[in-house]
């Protein structure tokens, strides 16, 4: 069982627009991908590793994760920055994030419900060039940018770690991807 943008329970086919970013094979040819205005003047952020998502060969977008220490941790801030390559409706990000959270995590429909909601409110459809940014803050949540303004702030840390496990977590669809992100390797 799946939940759609519109937060009601659905049985459907996959949309090809779901792997948009989670079916994605990683290189290492990509741009830097910048911080939100107000985040990137802190002295201590600095990336930690960055790459490019692609699914069939389409270029999805580049990521780069920043961390304010010298390694990625769950108990510290981090940043993860993506920058399109491609239009998606907010529908569409919506609906991969949850179906990649159920994926990992098999969490209770409730809490599915829950978070779909929360989700539409903090994204907005993107366009080539867009650039979406969830700072990650332990023992709090999530704040979403829409390049340099502040969206929305979630205040639920279990839903911000099932989140940014779609890239973190080792059972990703992107292994490459996250060890370029953690900065461990460049391998697919």
């Amino acid at each position: 069982m799946s939940i759609s943008s519109n937060c009601a329970v659905r049985h459907s086919a996959a949309l090809p627009a779901l792997a948009l970013a989670w079916c994605a094979l990683a290189s290492s040819d990509t741009f830097a991908v910048e911080l939100p205005g107000s985040l990137a003047e802190h002295p201590t952020w600095r990336q930690s590793g960055q790459g490019e998502a692609r699914w069939w060969g389409f270029k999805l977008y580049d990521a780069a994760l920043w961390i304010d220490d010298r390694r990625w941790s769950w108990q510290r801030p981090f940043a993860l920055a993506l920058r399109y390559s491609r239009s998606f409706s907010r529908g569409e990000l919506v609906d991969a994030s949850l179906k990649e959270i159920e994926r990992l995590f098999e969490p209770e429909r409730d809490s599915l419900v829950r978070w779909c909601g929360e989700l539409e409110q903090a994204f907005d459809d993107v366009g080539e060039g867009d650039r979406l940014t969830g700072i990650f803050s332990p023992g709090v949540g999530v704040t979403f940018y829409r390049n340099d303004d502040q969206i929305r702030r979630i205040d639920d840390e279990r839903l911000a770690r099932h989140f940014f496990s779609i890239w973190l977590d080792p059972r990703t669809r992107s292994p490459g991807l996250r060890a370029r992100l953690l900065g461990l390797s460049g391998d697919d």
